[in-house]
């Protein structure tokens, strides 16, 4: 796999992680959990602008991430919240969606051993910023 496609994955783990956060902190009225993912929404919004400089620095531009993709996240999470909203169950949704962000990180890190090291420092980022957000959410379960 190339550079340009191990950060398109990337960039699909943020936007997708992105979009989670926006939908989970309209289900909530919690204020401190809501300051919290504006914290963690933030820190996904650094790790973005990483990727896209990188790609900037290719003359590339990333790929969207598809309709399809999108909306099954956004219905794995209305479904996931239909009887329970509360902000355990909220934290769970998000730290099970940050646990396959870890596990992508870390498969394209393995199974990409020739990637630079400035990609290779991307995904590294991402994956700490996944484990990060998860250990934040521990406090709301």
């Amino acid at each position: 796999m190339d550079d340009l496609t191990i950060l398109n994955e990337v960039h699909k783990g943020i936007t997708m992680g992105m979009a989670s956060l926006e939908v989970i902190s309209e289900k909530t009225q919690d204020q401190d959990f809501k300051d919290d993912l504006s914290y963690q929404y933030n820190e996904y919004q650094h790790s973005l602008n990483d990727v896209n400089n990188k790609f900037k620095e290719n003359g590339e531009i990333p790929d969207d991430v598809p309709m399809n993709t999108k909306l099954m996240g956004w219905t794995g999470i209305q479904f996931n919240t239909l009887t329970d909203t509360s902000t355990s169950k909220l934290s769970e949704i998000l730290i099970q969606g940050y646990d396959m962000g870890v596990i992508k990180g870390v498969k394209l890190l393995n199974e990409n051993p020739d990637a630079s090291q400035p990609v290779k420092n991307i995904v590294n980022g991402f994956v700490s910023l996944q484990e990060n957000c998860i250990n934040r959410l521990k406090k709301f379960l």
